[in-house]
């Protein structure tokens, strides 16, 4: 993922928010369960097979969460537009 996009400070707070939105169990990272709920906000026409895929491919360090840094890395490069 890109590291190229530089944002500043309040942007970040921003995506800090959203991050804890879906983090509903608030351990500081989002499953795939708390995944699922953000992509029915976000991209509601999501087929339920590249949920998965997605998912891992947020999950740089493969470790079955995604951390802020990954959600953050996955924000700054747009993918939650498509």
């Amino acid at each position: 993922m890109s590291q190229d996009t530089k944002l500043t400070d309040p942007q970040v707070a921003e995506i800090r928010k959203d991050f804890d939105f879906f983090d509903r169990d608030l351990n500081g990272q989002i499953d795939l369960h708390e995944f699922i709920e953000l992509l029915t906000v976000l991209s509601p026409k999501t087929k339920a097979g590249n949920v998965q895929e997605g998912f891992s491919l947020i999950d740089g360090n493969g470790d079955g969460f995604i951390d802020f840094e990954e959600f953050l890395d996955w924000w700054k490069d747009g993918w939650w537009e498509y």
